[in-house]
């Protein structure tokens, strides 16, 4: 029996969208809803620490998430509150470990990701010597993942111009988050991973976006040993995922992917015959994502 998803998007909720009014190709007054965009400044305890460009859904797991994906908050350290103020546009997490991040913040690096990523100090820092664990991926999961993501409720279908990261297990897609850049929708899912102290050994990571070093890094900081996506890879991308032993499977469409690290790992139990190819609508509605 499949499971249900931990969570999922939820189209319904108004506060992430606004209905916009303008003119189609011929000329016709038509009415659509956007994606919204607003800021959210991050504070670690007393110290601010980057204003994020985000829809707005769970700001404590995208603040938890970045901290940690930064490196700024430590998997042992104990979270002793976290204040969301939705008119100040703020979001404080508090550690009961004293911290200082003035030298790291100096050090800015902006990203590839959709509304402008940021990286602060070397974007390399905490994968010397990683290597993830070697999991096993059944191209019967990849198809399964691919057909039920591509279905399940969402912004992206609601309203576009968003991207979207899954964590899954096996053939089960577990949380779903939704942003308007792929890394806060990655950093949602980190600080849900931190927040219940899921194991990850056995997750894989799924994004609509671009398989970029900036992802690649992020889903080995966690811990999680296959990346999966709907697009295509950078250079550095493969060369990270290569170098710490992450399985990367990109342009999952239909009945088609290519898999340019950890090939060794899969295991070819799908029939590919049985598994429905791409229709042209989601092609196109999928290069336009892209």
């Amino acid at each position: 029996m499949t499971r249900t998803p931990i969570l999922l998007p939820d189209p319904s909720d108004e506060t992430l969208t606004r209905p916009v009014s303008g003119r189609d190709q011929n000329g016709n007054e038509v009415q659509i809803r956007v994606v919204e965009e607003r800021p959210l400044t991050i504070f670690l305890n007393s110290q601010e620490i980057v204003t994020a460009m985000t829809i707005g859904d769970y700001p404590e797991y995208l603040a938890l998430g970045f901290l940690r994906n930064q490196g700024m908050l430590l998997a042992d350290d104990q979270v002793t509150g976290v204040d969301y103020d939705d008119d100040l546009e703020t979001i404080v997490v508090r550690t009961a470990r004293e911290t200082s991040y003035e030298e790291k913040v100096k050090k800015k690096t902006r990203t590839s990701g959709c509304a402008v990523g940021t990286v602060f100090g070397d974007m390399m820092e905490g994968l010397e010597g990683l290597k993830l664990p070697p999991a096993e991926l059944r191209t019967s999961w990849l198809y399964a993942l691919s057909k039920q993501i591509n279905t399940l409720p969402s912004l992206y279908l609601e309203a576009g111009a968003i991207h979207g990261t899954v964590l899954c297990e096996q053939h089960t897609p577990l949380v779903y988050m939704e942003d308007v850049g792929r890394h806060n929708a990655v950093d949602k899912i980190a600080g849900w991973l931190f927040r219940h102290g899921a194991p990850v050994e056995d997750k894989i990571l799924y994004t609509t976006g671009r398989l970029t070093s900036e992802m690649v890094i992020k889903t080995a900081q966690m811990g999680i040993p296959v990346l999966a996506s709907r697009s295509g890879f950078t250079a550095w991308g493969v060369e990270i995922a290569q170098q710490v032993g992450l399985t990367l499977i990109g342009r999952l469409r239909g009945q088609r992917f290519v898999c340019l690290s950890g090939e060794e790992r899969l295991i070819y139990d799908a029939d590919i015959t049985a598994v429905a190819p791409e229709n042209r609508k989601h092609r196109r509605k999928s290069a336009a994502h892209d």
